[in-house]
C-alpha cells in the first residue's frame, strides 16, 4: 500500500438527528482517521483536497480526498510520521509535516517529499497526548515560514525554518512550548502554549520580544484552547468550563466572548463567528454568533456522538502540581473548524467504534437552513 494509491470514495450522507441538516461521513474503512487539530486548516484555500490521516495501511499516513472525484489519495507511506505535526498550505501545493526527528514537506501533486530541517538526537515531542505531547506545528499565512518545537532534554527549542531558502534556526528556548499559531494577519507574531499553569505566550520570529500575554486569575482557573481570531490581532482562549475570553495582543484587554461551555473553539476566517464542539456533557457542535456586540450565543449545529476521551475534563485544573498523565487519544475528539468558504464544518467522530472524518453542511448567507 504505497503512496499515491487512490482509493474509491466512500463517503455517504447522513441526516442529522439534532438539526435535521446534511451530514457527509468522507471516510468509511474501520481504521483511525482523523483531521488536522482544530486550529490548523484541512482544507486549502480553493477547496480542492480536504487532508487527514488514515491509518489503514497500519500507520498514520497523510490522505487526502480528491473533492472533484471524491477518491481518497494516499500521500506518505513512512513508519515514523508525526500525525498531529501536518500542516496543509493554502496554495494547496504541500503538507508540511515532521517525521523521525526531521521536517519535511510532500509535494501534494508529485508525491516528491523534501527534507527542510534535521534536528539531530533529539525527543521531538513531550511525553502525554496533550499538549506540546502532540507536537503540533505552524505555518505562517505566506506559507513563507514554519515554526516547529522540538524537545530537547529539559528544554523545548523553537525552530524557525525559512520554507524558500530551506534554511533554519533556533529562535527560542524554554521549558516547554506548544499549540504555536502564526497570527493570521502578522507574519511576524506567533502564539505558543507555556506550562499547563501559565500558557497564552506570544513571540516574534526573532525570539526578541517573547512575552506572557495573560496570567491566570487564579490556580483553579483553567486556560485552554487558544486561537487566533481572524482581523483582530486578538486571541480567543477557553475559560473552562466557563466560557470563552478574547485578549487582545496590543493593549491585553480582556472581555468575554461567550458563557457557553465552547471546548475546542475555532474562528469563521472572517472572525465573525467560531465553531465548537461540547464535552461533559457532549451538547454537540456548535456555532457561536456574535449578537449586536454583546455575547456570543450557542446555536445547536449537529450532533458529534464521539467519545472524547479525557476524564480530567470533568473535575477542576488538575495540573498545579505538574503533568498528569491522562488517557485521551485525540482521535476521540471532534476538533471541528470550518471550511475556508463557510459552507460546511469539518468535524472527527468515532461513533461507529472507528474515528471518521464528516462535514456537516450549512447554509450559505442569503439562504434559508
Amino acid at each position: 500500500m504505497a503512496k499515491a494509491r487512490t482509493y474509491p470514495r466512500e463517503d455517504r450522507i447522513l441526516t442529522d438527528a439534532l438539526s435535521g441538516r446534511r451530514v457527509r461521513q468522507v471516510t468509511s474503512f474501520a481504521g483511525v482517521h482523523h483531521h488536522p487539530f482544530f486550529f490548523v486548516p484541512a482544507y486549502d484555500i480553493a477547496m480542492q483536497r480536504l487532508v487527514f490521516i488514515s491509518h489503514r495501511t497500519g500507520t498514520p499516513q497523510i490522505f487526502f480526498e480528491d473533492r472533484t472525484a471524491g477518491n481518497l489519495v494516499q500521500v506518505t507511506d513512512r513508519s515514523d510520521l508525526a500525525e498531529w505535526s501536518i500542516y496543509p498550505s493554502g496554495d494547496g501545493q504541500h503538507v508540511y509535516f515532521t517525521a523521525g526527528t526531521g521536517a519535511w514537506r510532500v509535494d501534494l501533486d508529485t508525491f516528491v517529499e523534501e527534507q527542510l530541517a534535521e534536528f539531530g538526537d533529539v525527543e521531538m515531542r513531550e511525553k502525554g497526548m496533550v499538549g506540546a505531547a502532540m507536537g503540533t506545528t505552524a505555518l505562517s499565512a505566506s506559507g513563507r515560514w514554519w515554526a516547529v518545537p522540538v524537545k530537547v532534554g529539559n528544554i523545548s527549542r523553537f525552530i524557525l525554518i525559512d520554507t524558500e531558502r530551506k534554511t533554519s534556526v533556533v529562535f527560542l528556548e524554554r521549558d516547554t512550548i506548544g499549540h504555536p499559531q502564526f497570527c493570521p494577519d502578522d507574519d511576524d507574531l506567533i502564539l505558543y502554549a507555556g506550562p499547563l499553569t501559565d500558557r497564552l505566550w506570544i513571540t516574534d520570529r526573532s525570539g526578541s520580544k517573547n512575552r506572557r500575554l495573560y496570567q491566570r486569575e487564579d490556580r483553579m482557573q483553567w486556560v485552554t484552547h487558544e486561537v487566533w481570531l481572524p482581523g483582530a490581532r486578538s486571541i480567543a482562549f477557553v475559560d473552562w468550563p466557563r466560557g470563552m475570553r478574547l485578549i487582545r495582543v496590543d493593549d491585553g484587554s480582556v472581555t468575554w466572548i461567550t458563557r457557553f461551555p465552547a471546548w475546542h473553539a475555532a474562528p469563521h476566517g472572517r472572525g465573525t463567528e467560531f465553531v465548537c464542539d461540547t464535552n461533559v456533557p457532549d451538547r454537540g457542535i456548535h456555532r457561536l454568533v456574535f449578537d449586536d456586540g454583546g455575547e456570543a450565543k450557542g446555536i445547536p449545529l449537529c450532533a458529534s456522538e464521539a467519545t472524547s476521551e479525557g476524564a480530567h475534563w470533568g473535575g477542576p485544573f488538575p495540573y498545579n502540581a505538574g503533568p498528569v498523565a491522562v488517557e485521551a487519544r485525540q482521535h476521540t475528539h471532534p476538533h471541528p473548524r470550518f471550511s475556508p468558504d463557510g459552507s460546511r464544518v469539518v468535524f472527527t467522530s468515532d461513533r461507529t467504534g472507528h474515528a471518521q472524518i464528516y462535514e456537516v453542511e450549512l447554509e450559505l448567507e442569503g439562504t434559508a437552513t
